[in-house]
């Protein structure tokens, strides 16, 4: 049997241990490896929330450019869905209309996330390619009364709000999107119906109600119908009230003036998480706009004037009180007044179609129908839906007694503001001019509180000698 030399088992130890010591090594750098790799992963996730917070900021800030930079940085550290919409929004705010949508179109996950497609379709409506927004909302229909039938939308809904009840529902947001495209389109029947399921996904949608207020998309009627078929929570009780005061003032004026002491009491009480606060909003100008507005409607021009004058010192660029604030100066006759504010308003805002109105109705007032009937046709033409423009193209022919003429803006604007009774009404003075009074009573089933609708159909039992 071979003997084994000692040395040979001193070079076998020394190969044990080198190998022991290679293996400890190698655990060590391991370990050492895992522990970087731990500390950049943790390293990277702080530069990301830094730079997330950045273009929040730079956003905040309206530095459109920076917050563009920043987001591009985080999306390609991450490239994490939620970085790609901050992105995407960051180019969308900034003016990029066409990056944002290639962005987004390119991540796919816009087939997928109701966030990104309706991201899509705002950067096609600012690009004015309405048919392409409604392609990219996707198909959905919806009845005369406002609710949607598409089964994954109805789904969708209960989860549009992201379990936050300070977020607008985001299906109602893309229903008023589709509202906004259909009325660019011209169909404002579908535009009227969108308008209603926006309202009523979400009565927070403010803007889904103005538009079917101030374009006269809905009778009084539908409006009240509309209003009490939403359910608003226990703490959104005023703002169901203050919606009611702004809708057509048809009412008895016992009802209308009820409501704006509602809101105007002092005591108005809140229950919110088993706490109490009271709040008024008497001197609260959207209300106070309403409240002028009443006045107008029921013939009182000098408390229409007094209150809007109050209000323009206060906000001297609240459009909605102009609006109101240059009828009531025209039925007083203060050419004066309607002067200056026309001129303030040309100077403001050149593309606004208020501002050519304004210039109509001081030519108006001094009986220079020819130019009144030039600057309001500018105005439609700038807005083709802002009515006050349409009613005063009208009037300024009824002045010169061209009741055919007359005749054309009246039904143009009976057929676009189906809620408005003013066009009826009108037509039926012009019918009245030429005799026929069967056809001048139609007003009277539009609108049976306003005063002048009494006021003419008087005049037409006086004709009829009746």
């Amino acid at each position: 049997m071979a003997r084994v030399s000692p040395l040979s088992k001193d070079w076998e130890q020394v190969a044990v241990n080198a190998v022991r010591r290679s293996s400890a090594e190698t655990e060590t750098v391991n370990k050492s490896t895992t522990k970087a790799g731990r500390e950049g992963e943790r390293m990277k996730e702080k530069v990301v929330a830094k730079m997330r917070g950045v273009v929040r900021d730079c956003v905040s800030k309206h530095l459109y450019s920076s917050a563009i930079f920043f987001a591009d940085k985080v999306a390609a550290m991450t490239s994490d869905p939620t970085d790609i919409y901050m992105q995407a929004q960051a180019l969308f705010l900034g003016g990029h209309y066409r990056r944002a949508l290639h962005l987004l179109t390119a991540s796919q996950i816009v087939l997928r996330d109701l966030r990104f497609r309706y991201l899509a379709a705002k950067c096609l409506e600012e690009l004015k390619l309405w048919h392409q927004c409604l392609e990219m909302l996707g198909d959905a229909k919806v009845d005369e009364y406002g609710n949607v039938s598409d089964a994954n939308e109805c789904n969708a809904a209960y989860l549009g709000k992201d379990g936050e009840d300070c977020e607008i529902n985001i299906i109602s947001a893309i229903c008023f999107l589709r509202g906004k495209a259909h009325e660019a389109l011209e169909n404002r029947t579908q535009a009227r119906q969108w308008y209603q399921a926006a309202f009523r996904e979400d009565p927070l949608c403010y803007e889904a109600l103005e538009r079917l207020i101030d374009n006269y998309m809905l009778t009084y009627e539908e409006e009240s119908k509309l209003l009490s078929s939403v359910k608003f929570s226990s703490e959104d009780g005023w703002l169901s009230t203050f919606y009611s005061c702004l809708l057509k003032k048809y009412d008895k004026e016992d009802a209308v003036e009820a409501k704006f002491k509602v809101l105007e009491k002092e005591t108005w009480e809140f229950s919110l998480t088993d706490s109490l606060f009271n709040v008024s909003f008497k001197n609260n100008t959207d209300l106070l706009v309403c409240k002028a507005d009443y006045y107008h409607q029921c013939g009182e021009y000098q408390k229409c004037f007094a209150l809007t004058s109050v209000l323009l010192e206060r906000d001297p660029f609240h459009l909605k009180c102009t609006l109101i604030h240059l009828i009531a100066s025209m039925e007083l006759c203060l050419s004066n007044d309607l002067y200056t504010m026309a001129s303030d308003l040309v100077k403001e805002y050149p593309q606004n179609a208020l501002s050519w109105f304004a210039v109509g109705c001081y030519y108006y007032c001094i009986k220079n129908y020819d130019q009144a009937r030039r600057f309001f046709s500018k105005s439609t033409s700038l807005n083709g839906t802002f009515a006050p423009a349409w009613f005063g193209v009208g009037n300024a022919h009824a002045a010169q007694e061209e009741s055919d003429q007359a005749m054309e803006p009246y039904r143009t604007a009976s057929r676009l503001f189906p809620g408005c009774h003013l066009p009826a009404l009108y037509i039926g003075m012009e019918y009245m001019r030429t005799h026929n009074f069967k056809l001048a009573e139609q007003a009277k089933t539009i609108c049976p509180f306003d005063p002048l609708v009494y006021n003419e159909l008087g005049v037409v039992a006086y004709q009829a000698k009746e």
